[in-house]
């Protein structure tokens, strides 16, 4: 049976709301502390307060690079990477050019996940590398990331920022995230030791234990806190 650590140790606690302070943060970092969070997942500029703020615990400190679009070049993603390492993160999550993806320009998104997964792992830094899924719909696309990812050998793929909107059908725009069907299919294709983060709408501990089923090991989430209590309340404390 499950324990609420094991679930607790699935969780990188997201803490990339464009509005979010210094004062969030450290609220936020406590959040994640208190409930034993694998990481909490930080803009870069946050990440040498939030080293201060979760250390001496069991929580790491992960950073976003080239977020939320991917927009930046690979030199700008690479310095980004070697900084927030130098401020303290030991994970990297960063986004690939959504618009070379689209455009086909495969040699070139494949040439900068390895650039940054080569930096990462020269210093001992676990590397997720996002796709952008509700951007990158088209089922040959994702495959092609997952086989990139076994071939540069990074540590996760993911599946979304939580920020890739896309206008829906009532003119809102909103986005889907963590679908079962690109769940599916991220771990069918990616090799057994490319682990597989869900973000994007995970928010219940139903959602968490759904997507562990399957494959998923780790997952982005803001609603730790209804998560744990709930997880205490089913698995104990």
């Amino acid at each position: 049976m499950l324990t609420p650590k094991e679930i607790a140790r699935m969780i990188d606690h997201s803490i990339l709301h464009p509005t979010f302070t210094d004062a969030d943060l450290r609220e936020q970092c406590a959040i994640a502390v208190q409930n034993g969070a694998a990481t909490v997942c930080v803009k870069p500029y946050h990440v040498a307060q939030a080293t201060e703020c979760v250390a001496g615990s069991e929580t790491a400190v992960c950073a976003v690079i080239g977020f939320p679009h991917g927009n930046s070049t690979p030199e700008i993603k690479l310095a980004e990477t070697l900084q927030v390492i130098r401020d303290g993160a030991t994970e990297v999550d960063m986004v690939i050019n959504i618009g070379k993806m689209l455009q086909g320009d495969l040699h070139y998104v494949e040439e900068e996940i390895g650039l940054i997964c080569r930096a990462c792992h020269e210093q001992g830094i676990l590397l997720k590398v996002i796709f952008e899924t509700d951007f990158v719909t088209r089922t040959a696309d994702r495959i092609f990331l997952c086989e990139a990812c076994n071939r540069q050998s990074v540590d996760f793929a993911k599946t979304s920022t939580g920020y890739g909107f896309v206008k829906l059908a009532d003119g809102n725009y909103n986005y889907q995230g963590a679908t079962e069907e690109v769940l599916q299919l991220m771990r069918k294709h990616c090799a057994p030791e490319v682990a597989i983060k869900a973000a994007g709408g995970i928010r219940t501990l139903e959602q968490i234990l759904k997507v562990r089923e399957l494959g998923v090991t780790r997952v982005g989430a803001t609603a730790t806190t209804v998560i744990m209590q709930e997880a205490r309340r089913l698995f104990g404390a």
